[in-house]
């Protein structure tokens, strides 16, 4: 079972992403804001991740330039209501797989998140010593 980390500063995001995610059979680690995150990045080694932008504390920028300089391939989905197109090129160019718009329809994050773990899965069968 894959273990999905959910960091993002509002409780009702996080729930509703804990149960979209528990239905469709992922293990789910929750995080209130981006130094937690980073903290159960680290102790908990998910398989991906779904990051917010703007958190305090730590913002899904730091914590996303965090993740990639230990790890490249890690799947990252950034759900954010930040819609400007240059935030969007911003993490991209930082290393995000997804850019996504909260309140975007939840069947889509469920099915990138999926793509992205097959694609994740077979990159490190491809090449063991990733």
């Amino acid at each position: 079972m894959a273990k999905i980390l959910v960091i993002d500063d509002e409780a009702n995001v996080r729930t509703l992403f804990d149960m979209l995610l528990r239905s469709q059979g992922y293990d789910v680690i929750l995080a209130e804001n981006g130094w937690t995150g980073l903290q159960r990045y680290y102790r908990e080694h998910p398989d991906a991740i779904l990051l917010d932008l703007n958190m305090p504390k730590l913002d899904g920028i730091a914590v996303l330039k965090q993740i990639r300089n230990v790890d490249l391939t890690l799947p990252v989905i950034v759900v954010t209501g930040d819609t400007a197109p240059e935030r969007e090129r911003e993490v991209r160019a930082l290393g995000a797989n997804e850019f996504m718009v909260k309140g975007s329809s939840l069947h889509s994050v469920g099915e990138t998140l999926k793509r992205l773990l097959k694609t994740s899965a077979s990159a490190v069968a491809n090449h063991p010593g990733l």
